[in-house]
């Protein structure tokens, strides 16, 4: 029974092994010349100009999180739809309770004023 999980360490060791290495031979084939031009911070490829420490307003952050409420629910009903034939009734009537609740959340949301951009 042990060597069925024989392929599992497997991939294991191999998970761990692929990018210690690519870091390991990055750090070895690296140039190691530092210089003042090399160490200068730039963004995109361009110096930066004036102060590179800027707060962004709260609603980016707001849309971000609600981005990543919707994205996982689509995460969540991409299996449901593909195996919808073998579910039943239940399964229906869940998925229709879980979208009831991030859409309560929406609507909470919505009626809070989060989403509006000031």
């Amino acid at each position: 029974m042990l060597k069925d999980y024989a392929f599992i360490g497997l991939l294991f060791i191999a998970a761990t092994i692929f990018p210690i290495g690519g870091l390991v031979t990055s750090w070895i084939l690296r140039p190691k010349k530092p210089g003042p031009i090399k160490t200068d911070i730039y963004e995109c490829g361009l110096e930066t100009v004036g102060e590179t420490w800027i707060q962004f307003r709260v609603q980016y952050y707001i849309y971000a999180l609600i981005f990543l409420i919707f994205d996982i629910e689509v995460m969540f009903l991409f299996p449901w739809a593909v195996a919808y034939a073998q579910l039943g009734l239940f399964a229906l009537v869940e998925m229709f309770i879980f979208l009831g609740i991030l859409v309560a959340g929406l609507i909470y949301a919505w009626r809070k004023g989060v989403l509006e951009w000031l």
